[in-house]
């Protein structure tokens, strides 16, 4: 998911070269240290508000306490906006994100980024009732169609790759998007398999994903360059792969059929 225009990569290059880290010291004593992951709150089922208790849920939750317990720190979540989480790891706000950020060259330039979590692939979400087309051939063949993506998202890039920008619909944030292709003012979302299948979950009756995806992508986290966190979480995913502890996490937040309990309903 997730890719910043090439000027305003430059900018946050030169930011994180110049700015100093304004985060807990993560080099401190392990049984003390607070690391800092940022969290957008809005996108299913990485990271949500529950509607039902207000408490905050999803992959990323359950993720940085598992980090947390095996490298012996706490983690502390702070919310910000999707279009400055890059800037604000690299710059130091933040010791690392999460958030279904994908791994591309671009934005390594002014991030590390940790070995991949997982692989998705990018699918078209419709309304339920759809019946134009039912393939990204189809829909990319439909001159009327409109499909919406996320500002600053590889998933944006890839519809404009798909249809042409004249047909491509930019939101901040996910929750416009869903709510846009709900009330028919979208015909489809680009979006990465794992959130469309929880958005799926939360309207079942009314939304679906159509067969087929673009090339599959890596996800991995993100820190300010030269942090010695990356290493440390490199070495616990290699754990949690080959104790099955990650597959078991992944399994759970992003199986087909999972329905995320209080997960808004845009």
């Amino acid at each position: 998911m997730n890719v910043l225009r090439p000027l305003a990569l430059a900018a946050v290059a030169l930011l994180a070269a110049c700015a100093p880290r304004q985060v807990s010291d993560i080099a401190a004593s392990p049984s003390a240290r607070v690391v800092v992951f940022a969290v957008e709150n809005g996108y299913v089922p990485f990271n949500f508000i529950r509607t039902d208790t207000r408490t905050a849920e999803g992959w990323d939750y359950e993720m940085g306490a598992e980090l947390g317990r095996r490298l012996g720190f706490t983690p502390s979540f702070r919310e910000i906006a999707w279009d400055s989480m890059v800037q604000g790891v690299a710059t130091g706000q933040f010791d690392l994100a999460g958030n279904g950020i994908t791994i591309t060259a671009e934005r390594a330039r002014v991030v590390d980024f940790s070995n991949p979590y997982m692989r998705l692939n990018q699918r078209l979400l419709v309304r339920r009732d759809e019946a134009r087309f039912e393939t990204l051939a189809a829909f990319a063949a439909t001159p009327a169609a409109r499909i919406g993506a996320q500002k600053g998202n590889t998933n944006y890039t890839k519809a404009e790759t798909l249809v042409g920008p004249a047909r491509v619909v930019a939101f901040d944030g996910f929750s416009e998007l869903i709510q846009a292709l709900l009330n028919s003012d979208l015909d489809a979302v680009l979006i990465d398999d794992v959130g469309g299948q929880g958005y799926v979950g939360v309207h079942r009756e009314k939304l679906k994903l159509l067969n087929g995806g673009l090339d599959g992508q890596d996800l991995g986290f993100i820190f300010p360059k030269n942090s010695p966190l990356r290493a440390e979480v490199d070495r616990a995913l290699t754990e949690m792969h080959a104790d099955g502890t990650l597959a078991r996490i992944n399994g759970k937040w992003f199986a087909p059929d999972f329905v995320p309990a209080g997960a808004p309903a845009y």
